[in-house]
Formats: C-alpha cells, sequence, structure tokens
C-alpha cells in the first residue's frame, strides 16, 4: 500500500513537472513568435458559438512599434502603476486589494443580517491585486475558475513570462490579446472598432478611454462615452506623462 502510495505521488509530481516544462516551453517560443491565440479567447469562441451560434472575432496582431506609446502608458497608469519595476507580482497591491474585498464582505454580511432579503442580491464585489503580467498568464493558458491551485499555477506562470520574456515583450503580447469588447481582441481591433484609426493613431485621450474598459470591457463598449468612462479617463490622462515605459 505505501509503495503504490509513493508510486502515485511520484507519477503527480512528475506530471506536475511536465506542465510546468509545457508552459514554460511554450513562453520560451514567444520570445519570437506571438500567441495565435489564448486560453480565455478560445472559451470566449466557444461560448458565443453556443449562445449566439456565431462566430464573433475581431483581432489582428501589430508589432510594439504600431501601438501607440499613448495606451501603453494609459494601460499601465490604469492597470499596474509598477509594472516596469516589480517582478511579476505586486505583492502590496495584493495586500491592498485582500483588506478591501474583506472590509466589502463584512459589509455585505451586516446588510444581510439585517435585511434577509439582501441575502439574494449579488455578493460583495471583488477587487482584484493582479499585475498585468498575472493578467496575461491567466489569459494564457488558464481557466476562469477561482480556487488555490489555479492561482498556485497562475503564480508560476507569471513567474516563468518574467524569467523568459522581457518587459516590453510581456506588454506587447497582453496588448494584443486582451479582451476590449465581446470578441474584439487586441489594440488594433479595438482602435479600429471604437475610433476607426488605427493602434499607432491613437491620442492620449483615446488611450485612456480605452484603458478604462479594461477592468469589463463587455460592460463598457455598451456605452464607450459614457460621464464615467470619460471622467476616468480624464484621471488615467493626467498620470499617463508620469508612467515610466518598459
Amino acid at each position: 500500500m505505501l509503495k503504490q502510495a509513493l508510486r502515485l505521488l511520484i507519477l503527480l509530481l512528475l506530471g506536475v513537472l511536465s506542465l510546468q516544462l509545457y508552459f514554460a516551453g511554450r513562453i520560451a517560443l514567444m520570445r519570437v513568435l506571438g500567441p495565435e491565440s489564448t486560453s480565455f479567447q478560445r472559451s470566449e469562441m466557444w461560448r458565443l458559438a453556443v449562445e449566439k451560434h456565431q462566430l464573433l472575432w475581431s483581432q489582428q496582431w501589430v508589432d510594439k512599434a504600431e501601438i501607440s506609446p499613448q495606451l501603453r502608458r494609459a494601460v499601465i497608469a490604469s492597470e499596474d502603476a509598477g509594472f516596469a519595476d516589480h517582478g511579476g507580482v505586486d505583492w502590496d497591491a495584493m495586500e491592498k486589494a485582500w483588506e478591501k474585498n474583506q472590509r466589502e464582505q463584512a459589509r455585505a454580511d451586516k446588510r444581510s443580517a439585517r435585511n434577509p432579503v439582501a441575502a439574494a442580491k449579488p455578493a460583495a464585489k471583488v477587487v482584484g491585486g493582479s499585475t498585468i503580467t498575472q493578467q496575461l498568464a491567466k489569459n494564457l493558458f488558464l481557466s476562469s475558475e477561482r480556487n488555490l491551485a489555479r492561482k498556485g499555477q497562475e503564480f508560476a506562470i507569471t513567474l516563468m513570462l518574467e524569467a523568459l520574456l522581457d518587459k516590453q515583450r510581456i506588454l506587447e503580447i497582453y496588448l494584443n490579446n486582451v479582451e476590449w469588447g465581446e470578441g474584439l481582441f487586441g489594440a488594433q481591433a479595438a482602435a479600429r472598432h471604437y475610433f476607426h484609426i488605427d493602434a499607432r493613431q491613437l491620442s492620449p485621450n483615446q488611450a485612456a478611454r480605452l484603458a478604462v474598459m479594461l477592468p469589463a470591457p463587455k460592460r463598457f463598449e455598451k456605452r464607450p462615452s459614457s460621464p464615467y468612462v470619460l471622467g476616468r479617463a480624464a484621471t488615467i490622462e493626467a498620470r499617463m506623462p508620469a508612467v515610466e515605459l518598459p
């Protein structure tokens, strides 16, 4: 019995190691070849095919020289101010996000205790502390499930990305694959869809407006010029000159 358990443990460890080597090999290849698609994109393609019985897909890879530096600054200012300096994980941001989520959950629990009807309402909003590299790790290879195993794998892939690719390449891959609306992926597709121009032509304000959409693109695409988007974009635009590009 002990030998059998040990054998299973060894096989499990070998399987985990093989998976990490697979991820590392895929990432190393990305130094010269951009990914044709990501795990998130494939899941979205399947969802749209099942729910809407059509294939909605718009994406075009462009090199970093063809992406406006204004968009790079805007996305860093909005999503990950410490991108140029951290090693893939911003522990301070994660701690602050965890503390904020705990406070919001405590408030939601109190409201539910006072009013049982409130228990049927949506749970408190979860605030993330993920860096651009972590978001890329998740989108490239992982599902949207929330559990410790998936989070641990996200950390491992994040460290591989930082070790095998430079910051410029990480940002280039991210901007070419991130979602900007339903079936809409990458900076070039977003610039053409919302502003009818190429990604290299984006102005500071246009870039800031696209950056605002990233946390919830499916929601913001319905009103890309809403007062919230324009107001938040003005804040991001004011921060952009101070952003250090990698």
